[in-house]
Order: structure tokens, then C-alpha cells, then sequence
């Protein structure tokens, strides 16, 4: 089976249905079969992205980049003054 990478947007979406399929009466082995996804992908989805809608999940992607990018200029920063201390020290 092919890998493919799923936007959370889709991954809110099959969860949605997945939620109308099991309410349908079908069993979960059924269920992510009909989605094309495993059952271990199923529960990590589940776990992950549980209740949101898709504007919260593209909402939360979007902190998780934002956050990533100010831990990078504050590890640079902690790189500066260390190096500025090593200097001011003289031992370069």
C-alpha cells in the first residue's frame, strides 16, 4: 500500500466520517478500511485530533510552526551570549 500524507483538514474530515459510519452500525475494522487508513493511524488521529474542526487544526498547525521558529531564535540567541561570555573571558 502506497503512503500518502494527509492535510489535517482531510484527517478531520475522515474522522467525521468515520464518526457517521460507526454510528451507522459498522464495525471499525470496516470503518478504516473504507477510509484507506490502518486502525493504528485511526487512533492516533483520534487521539491527536479528536474533537477540533478543521479551522482549529489548521489554527494549531500553525502555532506548532510559529513556536518552532521562536525555540530556533532563542537557541541562537542562548548561542550568542555564550560566545560573547567566552570572549569577554578571553578565551578565544
Amino acid at each position: 500500500m502506497k503512503r500518502r500524507r494527509h492535510t489535517p483538514e482531510q484527517i478531520v474530515r475522515k474522522l467525521r466520517e468515520a464518526d457517521r459510519l460507526l454510528g451507522e452500525g459498522m464495525e471499525l475494522p470496516e470503518v478504516t478500511k473504507q477510509l484507506e487508513v490502518s486502525e493504528a493511524t485511526y487512533h492516533r488521529w483520534r487521539a491527536q485530533y479528536g474533537g477540533m474542526r478543521a479551522d482549529d487544526v489548521k489554527r494549531l498547525k500553525e502555532l506548532e510552526v510559529e513556536n518552532a521558529r521562536l525555540k530556533r531564535i532563542v537557541a541562537d540567541k542562548e548561542l550568542e551570549v555564550v560566545a560573547l561570555k567566552e570572549i569577554a573571558r578571553g578565551n578565544w
